[in-house]
């Protein structure tokens, strides 16, 4: 009996280490990005002036930089321009998902566009100036941009703020605050028709909302159209597609109608706390995968001599790009397909619910080398990972010998019937109407 239960502590320790080794694996594997120190964060700074004609010319520059999170007084982890990003009620990496490796995080200057107020926060200026940190996803899960507000030593000079742009060196600390975070976790959107996709749009700031405007515009063919604004200060709601209630916690997102062919185009979330405002670009795709058939079965039989209209239909595709081709091979397969050159194509066929179809056929008159043959329409289209394929299998005959001797034997018959019958008869009555004619003359 020891040896079993002995045999049975083994096999529980070492199931249970395993265990444990993967649950370890998995946490080292999604690590915790809320716990972040620091991101490297290159920064586009920006060479402002105004030119001989009064107008405004801007320089971008990349600067190396990193985001750091901290407490105000800490040192910088890296000899370079570091956004000491300190403790307030909001932190962009409660929002952050995936690994460090998938993040790419860039902070520009953010102009208020000559609106002076303080931010209402403890510690805030008249004289502070704005940071925007965007990070994004690589794999398209989101993207956040967040407000930094840094208080400067020295107030402004009452210039418009990028007349007067502070300067950062290349080895500065600055320490920031995020006041307000706007992101969306639908970055772009593809969907088909008669869909009622969801546009995620969330914000937040750091403190009590006292004022908000929200707002979903679509720009479409260079046009701006309003589907939706609210004003927590005047209560006013124009449009429809975001549940006012869960604005108040910081939901600002659009739900669409059924998706049709209009639906299509770049939808705009946008949230204005004065004196600051973000916005999200959506872009919204439609994308519906052609069916494919083509006019003949998985093998086409033919006698030799005839020919056949074989036809390809793709249907119910959008956008209208597609490209439809037939080709063959020899029956299992051939590294080289030989596409066919004589293949026409019809108009594309618009439907009323904005899809198209396309046909694409040939007249195939086989001979027997033909006999074997796999023929392919192969189709193409954005909506397709691989394009799809219909084939079928050609076989030729010759035609049947014993229905030639049938049909031969047959019509010699048939001559001889009318030979040996119906001539007689014919001859017969011919000589009757001779005699006729001449008794009548005798008359």
């Amino acid at each position: 009996m020891i040896v079993p239960r002995t045999r049975l502590y083994i096999m529980f320790w070492t199931f249970g280490s395993l265990i444990l080794a993967l649950l370890c694996l998995g946490v080292s594997g999604s690590q915790s990005l809320y716990d972040v120190q620091w991101l490297p964060c290159p920064f586009v700074d920006e060479k402002v002036h105004v030119n001989e004609e009064g107008h405004t010319e801007t320089k971008y520059i990349n600067r190396e930089a990193v985001l750091q999170f901290g407490n105000v007084g800490d040192k910088p982890l890296h000899p370079t321009i570091t956004f000491l990003v300190t403790a307030s009620k909001v932190d962009m990496r409660r929002y952050l998902e995936g690994s460090e490796g998938t993040l790419h995080c860039e902070i520009r200057r953010y102009s208020t566009g000559g609106i002076v107020m303080r931010w209402p926060t403890a510690g805030a200026q008249d004289h502070d100036v704005w940071f925007t940190c965007t990070i994004r996803h690589t794999q398209g899960l989101f993207v956040i941009t967040t407000l930094l507000r840094h208080t400067t030593a020295t107030p402004a000079q009452g210039q418009v703020d990028f007349l007067q742009w502070i300067i950062v060196n290349d080895r500065d600390l600055l320490s920031t605050s995020a006041a307000m975070v706007v992101l969306t976790r639908t970055p772009s959107v593809e969907v088909g028709f008669l869909k009622e996709p969801n546009l995620h749009c969330q914000f937040a700031v750091d403190h009590k909302l006292p004022n908000a405007t929200v707002e979903w515009r679509l720009q479409r063919h260079g046009e701006r159209s309003k589907l939706f604004s609210y004003s927590s200060r005047t209560g006013k709601i124009e449009g429809s597609g975001v549940a006012v209630k869960a604005i108040a916690a910081g939901n600002a997102s659009f739900k669409l109608p059924p998706t049709r062919k209009h639906s299509e185009g770049t939808y705009i979330c946008s949230v204005m706390v004065p004196p600051l405002y973000g916005s999200h670009d959506i872009p919204l795709t439609l994308s519906e995968q052609p069916r494919v058939s083509i006019n003949v079965g998985s093998t086409l039989s033919m006698t030799l001599g005839k020919d056949q209209k074989l036809i390809c239909d793709a249907e119910g595709y959008y956008p209208l790009d597609v490209n439809i081709e037939w080709y063959r091979e020899v029956s299992g397969g051939s590294p080289t397909p030989s596409f066919l050159k004589n293949v026409l194509y019809s108009s594309h066929r618009l439907h009323q619910d904005g899809t198209y179809s396309l046909s694409a056929f040939f007249y195939l008159q086989p001979g027997l080398e033909d006999s074997g043959y796999k023929y392919t329409c192969r189709v193409s289209h954005k909506s397709l990972l691989t394009p799809i394929r219909k084939s079928f299998y050609l076989i030729v005959t010759e035609p049947d010998s014993t229905m030639w001797y049938i049909t031969v034997i047959g019509f010699i018959i048939a001559m001889l019937v009318i030979i040996c019958y119906m001539l007689p008869q014919y001859l017969a009555e011919k000589q009757q109407k001779r005699g006729f004619e001449s008794s009548c003359l005798r008359t």
